[in-house]
């Protein structure tokens, strides 16, 4: 597992996310930047529900609609580190499926999965999907750290097996761990007493559609008052000068009407 400092710069992140299929800058937030990020989401899953299937988790709290519900992570979805990695892996992206994910005490670990899975385009293909996940309470093996496939963004048929081997994403409280959509990667068995709360921000490429339709998640009234470059990873953006256009006009001007 690739753990880099705080100071990582792009190039860091980029070795061992191309070569591995992640990589882990610890302590990018100080332990009072996680611990406010963090309060901020209490009040939100007081009122969410755990998961309706084994995938989303009986013991699994998720925060859909994430930026019509909390301002807390705009500063960290526009970070120039993160978006000089998506600069380099997608060139045009936006949000796709950005959620808080709180695993609970007795949650199974998920399936092996890619994030990519929902997009039918043949591999070997360049990636369509980057995440960042942030974690807010300290990963472990025993309360739910994602565990991953080393290398396995790079497989084309292969699928992993039962006994296929993964490391997990151990990590302090305000690390991130970015990693792309084509690596196997699953929720963590939480055997502990508490709650893993982390969040996802999931990025896709600019010409593909949202997971998440952002455009009905975040009322247009809320996305009307967000900096430009937010209004653009929730969709009022264009890739090339064809797609997103409306009324042949930038969807940022429609959206300030």
């Amino acid at each position: 597992m690739s753990h880099l400092s705080p100071a990582a710069t792009v190039d860091e992140v980029l070795e061992p996310l191309q070569r591995d299929g992640y990589a882990i800058v610890d302590h990018f937030l100080s332990p009072a930047e996680a611990a406010a990020k963090r309060a901020d989401l209490v009040s939100l899953l007081e009122q969410t529900p755990t998961g309706r299937n084994d995938f989303e988790g009986f013991h699994t709290q998720r925060i859909y609609a994430l930026f019509a519900k909390t301002r807390a992570f705009d500063e960290l979805a526009t970070h120039p580190l993160v978006l000089g990695v998506l600069d380099r892996i997608l060139g045009s992206y936006q949000f796709s499926a950005p959620q808080g994910i709180q695993i609970g005490p007795g949650e199974t670990r998920q399936d092996l999965h890619r994030d990519d899975g929902p997009y039918p385009v043949p591999r070997p293909r360049p990636e369509l999907v980057v995440n960042t996940m942030w974690a807010l309470d300290d990963f472990s093996a025993e309360n739910g750290a994602t565990h991953v496939v080393p290398g396995s963004h790079r497989w084309i048929d292969q699928v992993p097996q039962s006994d296929t081997p993964t490391e997990q994403a151990i990590m302090p409280a305000g690390s991130v761990m970015f990693f792309v959509g084509s690596v196997f990667h699953a929720g963590g068995a939480n055997r502990t007493d508490s709650p893993r709360l982390g969040v996802i921000l999931e990025y896709c490429a600019g010409w593909l559609r949202q997971q998440e339709n952002q455009y009905l998640a975040v009322p247009k009234e809320t996305a009307r008052e967000l900096p430009q470059r937010m209004q653009e990873l929730l969709g009022y953006g264009m890739h090339n000068e064809f797609l997103g256009q409306v009324d042949a006009r930038h969807p940022s001007k429609w959206l300030r009407s």
